[in-house]
């Protein structure tokens, strides 16, 4: 997407009432979506780099701010049947990449269930297996054997852990994102 960015590669922010408008400028719409895509026009997938630039610009504004992409094509580009497509096939992509998103969740879900019960279940063999090391007679050997047995079953937990509190944060976080990226409203603009 070669000089597809304003100048200083800034959005430009407009008055509280309008919001902020993240501005890209084009010289022609195929700079817009992936190159290689062979979909159809309004479910083409976007250049990386534009959804790049637009994600990490949603990203950095406060949640609350009312966003809009203004995409800047030459004035007979801007007037074409693929310039007016532009808005439907931004949202379809950014609605598919929430759906993705969600998706991603719930098998992230379903994957942690299976790693939970076996952590469970080997914190309970290492319990089990530390209480008859504990029927030894008493030595350093026996103390280091049963305290390592203990470790060992709660490190165990430690990845069950990690999904359930963690790491489905950020994914949690990208679909909400790419909803409200996909709830933007895009106008087109021509210029020259």
């Amino acid at each position: 997407m070669a000089n597809a960015m304003p100048s200083g590669g800034r959005p430009a922010k407009s008055s509280a009432a309008g919001g902020a408008a993240i501005e890209i400028r084009l010289s022609r719409v195929a700079q817009f979506f992936a190159s290689l895509d062979p979909a159809p026009f309004h479910e083409k997938d976007l250049d990386p780099a534009a959804e790049a630039f637009i994600v990490d610009w949603v990203s950095e504004l406060p949640a609350e701010a009312r966003l809009r992409l203004v995409i800047h094509l030459p004035a007979d580009a801007a007037l074409g049947d693929d310039a007016a497509g532009i808005p439907t096939a931004f949202a379809n992509y950014f609605r598919a990449r929430e759906a993705a998103a969600w998706r991603q969740l719930r098998q992230h879900w379903r994957d942690g269930w299976p790693t939970l019960a076996l952590g469970l279940g080997f914190l309970l063999a290492c319990l089990g297996l530390r209480q008859a090391a504990l029927e030894l007679p008493a030595s350093v050997w026996r103390d280091g054997l049963a305290e390592g047995l203990l470790i060992a079953g709660w490190v165990a937990l430690w990845r069950p852990i990690q999904v359930f509190l963690y790491d489905w944060w950020p994914i949690r976080r990208r679909a909400r994102l790419a909803a409200r990226i996909a709830a933007m409203p895009v106008e087109v603009r021509g210029y020259g």
